[in-house]
């Protein structure tokens, strides 16, 4: 059996792992590579591998670094299954769209107004590669087997993090390997708490806050203390956000602070189509999170939806107090960059990064203070302030990564270290080795590694 990391080595993004034994070839994540431009050029490279020997493809999550690659794999001439949780499956079909939208409408900006060096400039992938891949998705439960082989078969366990978020545990050549995906945190406000699998005899564990810990500050006070100070000087917050999740958790907050009486009466705008269906989403699926049902749908009034583009372009044009929030998180693409360009370049304004920002994107420029940002091919200045505000991460830190880790009844044989900056990932190979005295290792982009016989019973995971 053979393991090979195709993504979400060195980097938090293009999650792919190709794992090749029972006589079977599966792919477990299909992501898009983001942030630097070597990361980026990635996903115009050929796939490392044949998609005509590709027998299935399973998903943790919907995240794009995690499902984005898909359409390029279904215009490639993938045609098997992609199996994911039902609450993945739902988010993909607003999330491959928009990504496929948000593609072929960089291409056509960057055609109209020259600032691309390709000419023509084209999309990665189009909305008919997306339609294509959303019809081969299998919507699986949580806990419940399912069989790709005679000597195959998987289950999804919980992970937290977003709505659908799974860990995946395959039964391969009498083995357990389990892939941790992006593991939410123990006290999310709306997510449950993540699911370990009891045993594994390989394990790939994502490490995006392997050298970090959460502080433990109430986000509803920060965003209070950030909403009082701007508004005071009549200013706008702009908050880049996740569609998925992120989005959801901020208007939890805002919602609450609304209800309390501790933020004022001012317009909060979501513009991001996509966040907008998302949300909508969350009443659907109940059982995966914590929100009642009067929650979930707090959650869906607290903001004024802003669907079209002539209802976004009237907002960039008002001025505060209010809020807008837009898609998306790290600031690489998305409507949020024409409200940067009209509210960064003013000093009673605050831009709010409310997540983690990758190396090389205008979020993680931001967070540094860049004193300019390109957007659209121009510089454009920043003197608005800047706020993160670190504690509304998704992502488990090393201590609760670790508390996940602790509920394995035996080590497994290898343990792989993903998904983090270098120096992330390897502090949290430091810290496994150091508590448990398991073998840890960081593996690099293209590395294969033969997995050794190490026997189980199918029982352990069934």
């Amino acid at each position: 059996m053979k393991l090979t990391f195709l993504g979400a080595t060195e980097t938090v993004t293009g999650s792919k792992y190709l794992l090749e034994g029972a006589g079977i070839r599966v792919l477990i994540d299909c992501g898009l590579f983001e942030g630097t431009k070597n990361l980026r050029l990635r996903n115009w490279a050929p796939l490392p591998v044949s998609v005509e020997t590709l027998d299935a493809v399973i998903l943790t999550h919907a995240h794009i670094d995690h499902s984005g690659y898909l359409p390029v794999l279904a215009r490639m001439g993938y045609r098997g299954p992609v199996y994911a949780s039902s609450g993945t499956a739902d988010l993909c079909g607003i999330m491959l769209r928009d990504s496929a939208k948000l593609q072929e409408e960089e291409a056509e900006f960057a055609n109209r107004h020259g600032y691309s060096k390709h000419h023509p400039a084209l999309p990665l992938y189009t909305l008919d590669d997306a339609e294509r891949v959303l019809k081969q998705l299998v919507p699986c439960d949580f806990n419940e087997p399912v069989k790709l082989a005679e000597h195959a078969s998987f289950r999804l366990l919980p992970a937290g993090h977003i709505l659908g978020a799974a860990s995946v545990v395959l039964y391969m050549n009498e083995k357990l390997i389990a892939f941790s995906g992006d593991l939410g945190r123990y006290a999310d406000p709306i997510m449950r708490e993540p699911m370990p699998p009891m045993h594994a005899d390989y394990l790939v564990v994502e490490s995006t806050y392997g050298d970090r810990l959460h502080p433990a500050s109430d986000p509803t006070t920060e965003l209070e203390a950030i909403f009082t100070r701007t508004f005071k000087h009549g200013g706008v917050v702009v908050i880049p956000s996740f569609a998925v999740g992120r989005t959801q958790e901020i208007l939890h907050y805002i919602a609450v602070l609304k209800e309390t009486g501790r933020m004022a009466n001012v317009p909060v705008f979501l513009d991001s189509p996509m966040a907008i269906a998302v949300t909508d989403l969350y009443r659907r699926h109940l059982r995966e999170h914590r929100l009642t049902m009067s929650q979930a749908a707090a959650i869906s009034k607290v903001a004024t939806m802003v669907g079209t583009v002539d209802q976004s372009k009237e907002v960039s044009a008002r001025r505060g107090p209010m809020v807008v929030i837009a898609g998306s998180g790290m600031v690489t693409g998305g409507r949020v960059l024409h409200h940067l360009k009209a509210f960064a370049p003013d000093a009673r304004n605050t831009i709010a990064l409310v997540g983690y920002q990758a190396a090389g994107t205008r979020g993680a420029a931001l967070e540094a203070h860049a004193p300019s940002i390109k957007i659209h091919g121009e510089y454009v200045p920043v003197r608005a302030k800047i706020e993160s505000i670190s504690s509304l991460s998704a992502h488990a830190d090393y201590d609760e990564i670790l508390r996940w880790l602790s509920s394995m009844s035996m080590p497994p044989t290898r343990t792989f270290v993903t998904h983090g900056e270098p120096a992330a990932a390897d502090a949290l190979r430091r810290r496994i080795e150091e508590k448990f005295h398991w073998p840890c290792e960081v593996p690099t982009y293209l590395e294969a590694v033969d997995l050794a016989e190490a026997p189980v019973h199918e029982q352990a995971l069934f």
